[in-house]
């Protein structure tokens, strides 16, 4: 009896990781839906929807404005306070809301301004719904895997995640159909500045049906994640009934929150959260308007380039996982994948143009760091803040990488708005290396003091 268990102990906390994972993949999904087809909002009438570049751009920023403006810290609190269950719950919950809405402002057949205004809201609910979805499930892995191989199971986790980005930028093409712009006779087609053609209904643009699929796709995966983070619940009640862990200490206070703010090495893990993951998620979400005209690719191959990254960490994220828990030195690896970024991101914009070889390289190179850097990151909270304030950490973590995600999501939209046809990749380019160059400042003086 003793024996089986142990077994079971042994067995349920990757039970419960194979449920905390599916509504982040359904998450990573819908966030990253357009962004191998960004390029169809270049030109508004490619598209029945209307939209253009910079309102793209927008749309996108919509994540973060909730979790900006306060929603990350008092959500954070409430996950201390209420605990995971009832926190991630009502989030989960949220950010499916905010998908729904997001998929009947696509559909709907309004004026551009006012269906960009009300996938806007929902883009703010399900990004609120989303940061605070993602906090509870690192806080629960942090909880299930407390004496256990931590980084491993939150690396496994991050790259089960991503999954659901590689999954989402190689099925938008395919769910929005385009043809070679090589077929000729064809009738119902609009020629894109790429060399692509996007297949209407014979309008001369997408249909919103034909534009919504991929968002179709994304709430059904998000449904999905509800039911099994409905089973985690009922696990997770099973294995903590009090709610609570396992650390005796008081219980959470307001002025713990000063504490965190003055810790130098949590104010660094922050700043390299926000500059590393801005180089890599505000790319990926123009990742086809930079890569199809740089290097003179189809939106098919450019997807392919792109989802070189989340494909990356779903091998290597674990890996570095497992080496982080065997070897330390947690700011090694993190200087070493800022360093692959600045490097991916300085041939994304001085290589030489229409040569798709420097297209994928850049991606490997931009692929290591993406899992380098989160799979030491993450992991080291624990050890810099107590455990009965880690939720308020990791929400304020959040708040900050969503600050710098808005501005520069917004920033890259207008610079690919205004910039002169054919300089807009390589001037939003020298931004993101800009922003690599101070993520790889930050790394360093990390090691420099260390973790402990």
């Amino acid at each position: 009896m003793g024996s089986k268990c142990r077994i079971s102990n042994r067995i349920l906390p990757w039970v419960a990781l194979a449920c905390l994972v599916v509504p982040m993949f359904g998450s990573y999904f819908f966030d990253d839906m357009f962004s191998s087809i960004s390029h169809l909002f270049s030109d508004p009438s490619l598209t029945q929807l209307g939209w253009d570049a910079a309102g793209y751009g927008l749309y996108t920023s919509g994540y973060s404005v909730l979790c900006v403006f306060g929603g990350l810290i008092v959500c954070g609190m409430l996950l201390d306070k209420w605990g995971v269950r009832i926190t991630g719950s009502i989030f989960v919950g949220m950010m499916t809301a905010g998908a729904a809405l997001v998929l009947w402002a696509i559909t709907a057949g309004l004026p551009p301004k006012r269906s960009l205004a009300i996938a806007y809201a929902g883009c703010m609910l399900f990004g609120l719904g989303s940061e605070i979805a993602g906090v509870a499930v690192t806080r629960s892995i942090a909880r299930w895997f407390k004496d256990g191989p931590m980084a491993f199971a939150m690396g496994l986790q991050l790259a089960i995640a991503r999954l659901g980005t590689a999954f989402a930028l190689v099925m938008a093409p395919r769910l929005v159909p385009q043809v070679p712009s090589s077929a000729d006779g064809l009738l119902g087609m609009t020629e894109e500045g790429n060399g692509l053609l996007a297949m209407t209904d014979g309008g001369g643009v997408l249909t919103l049906a034909q534009t919504a699929r991929p968002a179709i796709l994304g709430l059904g995966l998000l449904l999905l994640g509800c039911i099994l983070w409905a089973v985690f619940v009922a696990l997770d009640a099973k294995r903590f009934p009090s709610g609570r862990t396992d650390d005796k200490s008081e219980g959470f206070r307001l002025a713990d929150v000063g504490k965190i703010l003055t810790n130098k090495r949590f104010i660094l893990i922050s700043l390299l959260c926000v500059f590393f993951y801005s180089s890599i998620i505000a790319f990926k979400k123009f990742a086809g308007a930079i890569l199809v005209p740089r290097f003179d690719v189809p939106a098919e191959a450019a997807s392919w380039m792109v989802s070189m990254l989340p494909f990356a960490t779903v091998i290597f994220a674990p890996l570095f996982g497992i080496l982080v828990d065997k070897l330390g030195h947690a700011t090694r690896w993190m200087l070493g994948g800022a360093v692959l970024a600045l490097i991916a991101h300085l041939l994304l914009a001085f290589a030489p143009a229409g040569v798709p070889f420097w297209g994928y390289l850049s991606m490997v190179f931009l692929g290591f760091g993406y899992s380098l850097v989160p799979a030491a990151m993450w992991p080291s909270v624990p050890k810099i803040v107590p455990d009965k304030v880690l939720g308020t950490a990791y929400s304020l973590i959040y708040w900050i990488q969503n600050l710098g995600l808005m501005l520069f999501k917004m920033l890259a939209g207008v610079i690919l708005g205004k910039a002169a046809i054919g300089n807009g990749p390589v001037h939003v380019e020298l931004m993101f290396v800009g922003v690599c160059i101070v993520a790889l400042a930050t790394s360093a003086i990390l090691h420099r003091i260390k973790l402990a």
